[in-house]
């Protein structure tokens, strides 16, 4: 069920709400009381109605939302003492900017999926609840994996558990290299892509010339951080915003080229289905795409690490869940034994199989059905396998109100209008410049 609150639409949110996220009025860290925080309103089914409800928001359409309604559904029939109740709230800003009404009108969820980037701002705002005197025999902090919980780790307490956390990867169409008499491999460095050029365009899928690659047109510079970072540049180092100088102007103006100098790129409402249909050789996508596209594409697919140019580069990235500090004492309990469940071996490997999302556990990669998964598809070993070569983001965009917003609006420019990467990002970077000033001493004091 999806509770209506005002109805705001995705750049109206990130242009205002989000500006504004880190003046909310806190509950409170370290365990608020939550006294007069109600839940969002909902039906109950009758076999339910004695147990504790948890209300717990999503982000998630399609196989993924229907994966993570199931595991509710397991958990309400594995015992006798709880109800979850999943509510859709949209797309994970959509999820955000609703959070951000209900904590104003004191009526919120229990639980919370966020993003790599909503999560921080909603835990520099106090409206988290601080998990480790949750962890005991049922589940250790320990149990995820070490990279994935760490960076939902502040000052030694967790406030962010790994779920739905994922990588970008390198997906090609096997099909398509090799007609063109290409190797069965992921290109080494972006250069030799480009070298491969010739020999893909020659083909044809439907009486068309594929194109090389397609670049996202919303949120693509969560991907383009990688590739910033594969030219030897960053958004940021700490909080000093770079991404006017050196490899971050490099990887944008190679980017800018291939599209209006070489047309061999564009960008595209929705690369991945453009992938599936054939319009483009190649993709940069989420490891969370990884079982729609193998499902839907009428080829074979291929994945590969990224591609290097001076070095390698790869974020994390997805979704985790929070307990909010809001919620009553019994109501936050209840919450941590849904988390509990969902971080068991066997539930947590499910999810991984029936979406591509990593393994949030050590346990759920070692499991019997998550082996025989690496073995009949190797795509989903190499998500794996590549994350130990990744790392965390750069702080400015996972901290600063709105900074993936000017990030994607200056890739905007880049793609659709053929602007200068250089100039582009000189803009860019003041604008994030003064938004870091405006929240510097709540960042530096809470992180």
């Amino acid at each position: 069920m999806n509770t209506s609150f005002s109805s705001f639409n995705r750049r109206q949110f990130l242009g205002t709400a989000g500006a504004g996220l880190l003046a909310f009025t806190s509950v409170g860290c370290g365990g608020g009381s939550g006294a007069g925080m109600a839940q969002p309103e909902g039906k109950v089914p009758g076999q339910y109605a004695k147990r504790q409800r948890i209300v717990i928001w999503f982000p998630w359409t399609g196989g993924p939302g229907e994966a993570f309604q199931r595991l509710v559904a397991k958990f309400n029939g594995s015992q006798n003492d709880i109800y979850v109740e999943a509510q859709f709230q949209g797309t994970y800003d959509e999820t955000t900017q609703k959070l951000a009404t209900a904590l104003q009108a004191r009526q919120i969820p229990d639980l919370c999926v966020f993003s790599d980037v909503t999560w921080n701002k909603f835990y520099l705002n106090d409206t988290l609840e601080p998990l480790n005197g949750y962890f005991g025999k049922g589940l250790k902090a320990a149990d995820y994996t070490d990279q994935l919980i760490a960076e939902g780790t502040v000052k030694n307490e967790v406030w962010w558990v790994p779920f739905a956390r994922s990588t970008p990867i390198f997906y090609y169409n096997k099909d398509l290299f090799d007609a063109a008499g290409l190797p069965d491999r992921g290109p080494k460095t972006w250069s030799e892509l480009r070298e491969w050029a010739p020999a893909l365009t020659a083909q044809k899928v439907a009486g068309q010339s594929p194109k090389l690659t397609a670049y996202a047109q919303i949120d693509g510079d969560w991907q383009f951080q990688g590739t910033v970072w594969q030219w030897g540049g960053n958004y940021s180092k700490g909080l000093e915003v770079t991404v006017d100088t050196g490899g971050a102007v490099e990887a944008g103006e190679w980017q800018r080229k291939l599209i209006h100098d070489d047309k061999l790129a564009y960008m595209a409402q929705s690369p991945k289905l453009d992938f599936t249909n054939g319009l483009i050789a190649t993709l940069t996508e989420s490891t969370g795409a990884l079982t729609g596209i193998t499902k839907d594409a009428p080829f074979k697919v291929g994945t590969a690490f990224l591609p290097e140019e001076t070095a390698f580069g790869c974020p994390t990235g997805g979704g985790g869940i929070s307990v909010m500090a809001g919620a009553p004492k019994e109501r936050k309990q209840a919450a941590f034994e849904f988390l509990t469940f969902l971080a068991k071996p066997e539930n947590a490997a499910q999810w991984t199989i029936d979406t591509g999302y990593l393994p949030a556990t050590k346990a759920a990669a070692a499991t019997p059905q998550m082996q025989k998964l690496f073995t009949d598809n190797p795509n989903f070993k190499k998500a794996v396998d590549q994350l130990p070569k990744t790392h965390e983001q750069d702080q400015v965009r996972l901290q600063v109100p709105n900074a993936n917003r000017v990030l994607y609006g200056g890739l905007q420019k880049i793609y659709a209008d053929n602007q200068p990467a250089a100039a582009v990002f000189k803009t860019v970077a003041e604008e994030l410049r003064k938004s870091t000033e405006s929240v510097r001493k709540t960042i530096e004091r809470r992180m």
